[in-house]
């Protein structure tokens, strides 16, 4: 089974939520994928379940996007591979909270 640490960079009231010192956090991962960062993460912190994607359908809550080397990830799928710079640690997977308005 592979195993990976991932940081990740979370918004700030996720964050909060979550009560981290800091925005980013390191991970060990099963599988370098959304669903596998996901997974880890609302296992480590279960006050994050539901808050980034729906926990009857996975999906991703719409004003939350993914970011992996500077590009929007977010419409890959669940199951895509991370980059390898996301899966081995050297850059941080980003989670951006978007915002709405006119």
């Amino acid at each position: 089974m592979i195993r990976s640490m991932i940081r990740v960079d979370l918004p700030s009231h996720l964050w909060r939520l979550a009560g981290l010192p800091s925005q980013v956090v390191q991970l060990e991962v099963q599988e370098p994928t959304l669903r596998g960062v996901l997974n880890a993460l609302e296992a480590a912190y279960p006050m994050l379940r539901g808050t980034i994607r729906d926990q009857v359908t996975g999906v991703r809550r719409a004003f939350l996007r993914f970011f992996a080397e500077e590009q929007d990830i977010s419409a890959l799928g669940m199951d895509a591979p991370l980059p390898p710079s996301v899966a081995t640690g050297h850059e941080p997977l980003l989670i951006i909270a978007a915002i709405a308005g006119g």
